[in-house]
């Protein structure tokens, strides 16, 4: 389409202006009342349950369930700032391979002040609010990697432990809007992550709880007792807004978004049914709701999030900037396929409808999907975090029933090397993880011992307790400084490791 297209802000009152091939919202925003207080409004919320409930109240339904938004960092003030000028209205981008298609979704109401405690607390009290849904990162939900648990002497949850009344996190708020409606004989909302965490309902539920514990030892078994936590599978690619979508957004739709949404024509969200207080009927429009969803989950953690860390580190360490591009690179597609086939889809448990080789396929064709712009640096972003939940619980699964794991393990090492902060061709690598000086100091004494980056136990957990992971470690390491990532991948898919 010609880039001379005259951009209409974006507006309620501008939606009747905008170009016919942008879908809008058929239902009014009077009409909408808030019957979910969201946490953490950003890319993959708006692409994902904001894209679920424009749907169905384009239909007519779930009209009493609108969003409003809520947050406790600055992040979320920069996107509140962002989405104020145009109505909270969001447009969002839908890209396959061959079609682009954007529609503006309307489903949030307000967005309260981030980090104003009393406000978000007022707004948790009332009976109106029945969900409280987050997306507050993999790394939001204060767990030790190593021991997978809910860590109560986090400083900040200590904090709030201490400070009650005046919480800070997000479990500190969600305790007290609940202490609040317990207080007035209010029904507890349901509290529904939708993070890429596995058991993320669970994981909620033990810092909510583990938060009261620290308070109220009587309370927190009322929310123990009283509380839902469903745990879900959510799933769809939604890379950071740049000037570059925008861009798109301007000179292809016609509409001038101050934060646009891009993701792909994928869209999944496999949920477990236990909602305390009504829920919208989003199984009208795609939604799958079961009674237990760990096969879905970990299916989607272990093949897809798996996959993205497997392709990451050799690409990032060869200067591959996006994702599709590192997917044309047939050592590192070569290298997927290799460990997906042989190490990682054979000890995922079966899962109902579901052909296990049929859904890696369609992660190769998400991933191969050049309209996207997913970058390889978010791939590798976070992997302290990642790398404990995606990769290490299948080198586990796998030593525990004396199988092979050369493939993982020089996946492991490819994280150690590329944390060293410089490719093969010496460009630097800019931190790119929580605890980045951490690991670029264990990844240089490495370079020498690899059993040292092994030690950080908080990550590894007993699995580096294995010799055959351990050798086979330190093998692909000395590899990839020896020879290099294209060397040592050759080796690899040529048996030689």
């Amino acid at each position: 389409m010609p880039n001379h297209i005259l951009a209409t802000p974006l507006s309620l009152a501008n939606l009747g202006k905008l170009p016919e091939r942008v879908a809008r919202p058929t239902y009014a925003r009077a009409d909408l009342s808030p019957g979910i207080l969201h946490f953490g409004i950003g890319n993959f919320h708006r692409a994902h349950l904001q894209v679920y409930l424009d749907r169905l109240m384009n239909e007519g339904k779930a009209r009493d369930f609108a969003i409003l938004g809520a947050g406790v960092t600055p992040h979320d003030t920069k996107m509140r700032d962002a989405l104020a000028g145009q109505d909270w209205l969001s447009t969002v981008v839908e890209q396959s391979a061959a079609v682009s298609a954007a529609r503006v979704t309307g489903v949030m109401t307000d967005f309260l002040p981030p980090m104003n405690g009393p406000a978000i607390i007022r707004a948790l009290s009332d009976p109106a609010i029945r969900i409280v849904s987050l997306t507050v990162t993999e790394g939001g939900y204060f767990v030790n990697p190593a021991l997978g648990k809910f860590d109560p002497d986090s400083p900040a949850i200590v904090a709030d432990a201490r400070n009650p009344d005046d919480p800070k996190t997000v479990f500190g708020l969600i305790l007290a809007g609940l202490k609040a409606r317990k207080a007035a004989g209010v029904a507890p909302f349901t509290v529904m992550s939708c993070d890429n965490v596995p058991h993320n309902g669970k994981v909620c539920r033990a810092a909510v709880a583990g938060l009261a514990e620290a308070q109220d030892k009587g309370f927190a078994a009322w929310v123990h007792d009283s509380v839902a936590f469903p745990n879900a599978m959510v799933d769809r690619i939604a890379p950071a807004t740049s000037d570059r979508e925008r861009a798109i957004t301007r000179d292809q739709f016609g509409i001038d978004d101050a934060w646009p949404v891009f993701c792909e024509d994928f869209l999944q969200w496999v949920v477990e049914d236990d909602f305390s207080a009504g829920r919208p009927a989003f199984e009208d429009v795609g939604a799958e709701f079961v009674k237990d969803v760990t096969p879905w989950e970990l299916m989607k953690i272990r093949i897809l999030n798996g996959g993205h860390a497997i392709i990451a580190y050799p690409s990032g360490l060869m200067d591959i900037h996006f994702v599709q591009e590192g997917m044309e690179n047939p050592l590192v597609r070569a290298f997927l396929r290799k460990v997906e086939r042989e190490e990682v889809i054979p000890i995922v448990p079966p899962v109902p409808g579901t052909d296990l080789d049929g859904y890696f396929q369609k992660v190769e064709e998400r991933c191969l999907n050049p309209k996207i712009g997913d970058t390889i640096r978010r791939l590798c972003l976070d992997g302290s975090n990642r790398q404990p939940k995606f990769i290490i619980p299948s080198i586990a699964d796998r030593l525990d029933r004396g199988l092979d794991v050369t493939g993982l393990a020089l996946e492991s090492a490819l994280w150690c090397r590329y944390c060293y902060g410089v490719t093969d061709s010496g460009a630097v690598i800019e931190p790119n993880d929580p605890n980045w000086d951490r690991l670029t100091a264990a990844a240089g004494i490495a370079r020498e011992d690899p059993a040292h980056w092994l030690g950080m136990r908080d990550i590894y957990g007993t699995t580096a307790d294995s010799g055959a992971f351990r050798d086979r470690f330190a093998t692909s390491l000395r590899a990839l400084w020896a020879d290099g990532t294209e060397a040592t991948l050759r080796r690899y898919l040529d048996g030689g490791m």
